[in-house]
């Protein structure tokens, strides 16, 4: 049987278009899946973990984040995110080993204990108090009113916000402390 071009491609063209027709697009279907960040809703905030600033993106579906990714429209990190920022969604509370409860370990004990938050805050302020009045100088080497401890320091974190740092600062100045830093210049 002898086929022209010309019947070639009518005879291709007719299996093609019937083949077309008898395609079922079930499987399709069943395996097309919705995205996780399908109708979620997205916030824009700050990463928390360094003074840069970067601008993150999450994604919240019935109040749990599904997603985080940075945010290409934000002026300083254009998108990108360092490590930590990449992992930003490892602290939500999809993380299997995420600590949800406060542990403490006694001097010189090998376990940690799980303690309760009312617990910790109590041993917090006893550990402050203690080392506050263990260490406190009323007055320098000259004689001079100083009212400082120098037993004690702090290390702000970049997460705040000015009037949170300000906030902070306060309560860091009424315990006399004059060690005082923060984590963006570091």
């Amino acid at each position: 049987m002898k086929v022209s071009r010309r019947s070639f491609l009518k005879i291709s063209g007719a299996a093609i278009t019937a083949g077309g027709l008898s395609l079922s697009l079930e499987q399709e279907k069943a395996c097309a899946k919705t995205t996780k960040i399908c109708f979620a809703k997205e916030t824009v905030t700050i990463c928390p973990y360094c003074a840069v600033g970067c601008g993150i993106i999450v994604q919240t579906r019935h109040g749990r984040v599904v997603n985080t990714e940075g945010d290409p429209d934000h002026p300083v990190n254009q998108g990108s995110l360092c490590s930590k920022g990449s992992s930003l969604y490892q602290i939500t509370h999809h993380n299997k080993n995420r600590l949800t409860r406060p542990l403490y370990r006694a001097p010189g004990s090998s376990r940690w204990e799980e303690k309760s938050w009312d617990w910790v805050m109590d041993k917090i302020a006893n550990n402050i108090k203690k080392t506050r009045d263990a260490t406190f100088m009323e007055r320098n080497i000259l004689g001079q009113i100083v009212n400082r401890t120098e037993g004690i320091a702090s290390v702000g974190s970049a997460a705040m916000d000015n009037e949170e740092c300000y906030v902070y600062q306060k309560l860091l100045r009424s315990l006399g402390l004059v060690y005082i830093e923060h984590q963006a210049r570091i």
